[in-house]
């Protein structure tokens, strides 16, 4: 008998689809839409659109629900077993919020089998465009909400994170500021991740304590929307929001119009969707103290499992729920797979080539120190991109490659220091996991073990785990999280990377120096040249 359970992942670039068969512990199916490509009418550059400035970035919530429909107009016409999926759950890019009228719910349980999802939800928006986790437009709005709350440290010990711009309260609250006429007109506001949820349960569906933790609204303590926050971020906000929803609770089953539409099974149960760096969390294995993550994605993450509350009062980390009703710590940088790409491009290169510099280049590069903010950043924060350089230029090919990928790692390193459970080995995920050059490089900064696995596509994974775990305790046929996930994820058959030790005392001297560079851009700090220069001569 199969056992199919299906994960889904709405991530800034593209839409996946997962189905994992428990009995064998086997992937059975995996499918992608990418937007820009399959989906080329929205005009989208990497799944966004760009509105007046690089600090607005948004994208088309219509685009998910179209590629929503593709896919599962992919299952059938590949004949999928879908059938047989027992429980369906969900992933998706953090922080954005959708914005919906009164229309929304009613159309939802009223849509007709011979029109697109599109077209009969396409009224239902009081905003037609979502800001999504690479805006960075609100620091007006960050600075009223956290002078209100008492400043950082209550706003930190409250919500479990300083206001940051991308997060959905203050987005919610400049939205209300600038255009009270849409805020007015908006019945509820969604995350991506409830409003792809909702599309599936045919009503609004609730926000799980993973997501609601990434919007500057939830108590991170109580695991409720906080009064005290919603009152100073927008007027009756608290009627806009969906539920708060542990992330283990199944919400419903499959609406009747994908039952009668796709072949679904009308007993499909849906487990509350959450953020794909919570589902992540689950999908690369990380349920214990000592394992951490690092995505390499369109953004980079540093991720990892907190059996207890630990918070991070300089205001750059974030705490999370996570799928296991515990914690996870969390630092997210904006100059992740696109900043590498920059310097790929910029040379002509394709990765192959990358990786035969990166890997004929000197660990320390020579003393050449890069501060990659060819975005804006957010760890640590950088409103104003620029890119600094100390000892090289950009037409040095072999300082660029090495500048970014040393760059990126260090800083990674130094501001992750406030999570009391340090790594005992790092799992590896997202695209740039696929370059063994650029991990080996990530396992000697942090002296660590990393381990790379055959899947990368760890939210939609993480996801499909969820529904197992829910479905079958529902069911009171309860799995522990790691039975579930050694049955998929081999240890043994994974490809591990040693730290290189030669390197230890170079790297610890780099992340001091790497220190004092960004202390002395982003801090007025004094001139750290005569170190670069000793450890210049220290080193080569």
């Amino acid at each position: 008998m199969k056992e199919l359970f299906l994960g889904l992942d709405c991530s800034t670039q593209s839409l996946t689809a997962i189905i994992i068969n428990f009995n064998t512990g086997k992937v059975i199916y995996r499918n992608n839409i990418n937007f820009d490509e399959e989906l080329p009418h929205y005009h989208t550059q990497n799944g966004i659109i760009v509105l007046g400035d690089y600090k607005i970035i948004h994208s088309y919530p219509l685009m998910w629900i179209e590629a929503l429909e593709l896919l599962f107009t992919k299952f059938k016409i590949e004949k999928i077993p879908i059938y047989e999926i027992k429980a369906i759950s969900g992933s998706a890019q953090q922080h954005g919020t959708v914005y919906l009228n009164n229309k929304f719910e009613r159309i939802l349980k009223n849509l007709q089998l011979d029109k697109a999802l599109k077209s009969q939800l396409d009224p239902t928006f009081s905003r037609l465009t979502s800001p999504i986790w690479m805006d960075s437009s609100t620091s007006k709005q960050c600075d009223e909400i956290r002078d209100s709350l008492g400043g950082l440290r209550s706003t930190i010990e409250l919500l479990g994170s300083n206001t940051f711009e991308r997060f959905s309260g203050p987005q919610i609250r400049k939205y209300y500021q600038e255009n009270l006429e849409g805020y007015n007109n908006t019945s509820i506001i969604h995350l991506v991740s409830s409003f792809m949820a909702s599309i599936l349960l045919g009503k609004n569906a609730p926000i799980d304590h993973g997501d609601g933790a990434g919007m500057n609204l939830m108590n991170i303590k109580t695991k409720q929307w906080d009064k005290r926050v919603l009152e100073v971020t927008a007027p009756n906000l608290q009627e806009k929001l969906p539920n708060l929803t542990a992330p283990y609770k199944i919400i419903g089953s499959l609406s009747d119009y994908f039952v009668s539409k796709f072949g679904f099974n009308e007993g499909t149960n849906l487990i509350a969707w959450s953020g794909d760096n919570p589902n992540s969390l689950i999908g690369v294995g990380v349920i214990e103290k000592g394992k951490v993550a690092i995505s390499l994605g369109t953004s980079d993450t540093f991720f990892g499992y907190l059996q207890d509350l630990s918070l991070d009062f300089k205001g750059e980390g974030h705490v999370f729920g996570a799928p296991t009703g515990e914690y996870m710590s969390l630092i997210c940088y904006k100059n992740g797979s696109l900043a590498r790409e920059k310097i790929k491009n910029k040379f002509n290169l394709n990765w192959e080539n990358f990786s035969e510099i990166l890997n004929k280049t000197p660990s320390g590069n020579y003393g050449k120190i890069m501060l990659p903010y060819f975005f804006p950043e957010i760890v640590p924060q950088v409103l104003e991109p620029k890119v600094y350089r100390f000892g090289f230029d950009e037409s040095d090919i072999e300082g660029n490659i090495r500048g970014i990928i040393e760059g990126q790692f260090l800083s990674m390193k130094l501001h992750s220091e406030w999570i009391e459970e340090k790594p005992k080995e790092i799992y590896a995920t997202g695209g740039g996991s696929a370059n063994e050059e650029i991990l080996q490089i990530l396992a000697n900064i942090f002296n660590t073990r990393v381990h790379i696995f055959e899947i990368t596509d760890s939210a939609a994974l993480g996801a499909a785990f969820r529904a197992v775990k829910s479905y079958y305790d529902s069911k009171n046929e309860i799995k522990s999280w790691n039975e579930i996930v050694d049955k998929f994820i081999n240890l043994q058959k994974s490809i591990v990377i040693e730290p290189d030790n030669r390197y230890l005392e170079l790297y610890k001297d780099m992340v001091v120096l790497y220190k004092q560079y960004e202390e002395f851009i982003l801090k007025k700090g004094s001139d750290p040249e005569i170190t670069r220069l000793d450890f210049i001569k220290k080193y080569f």
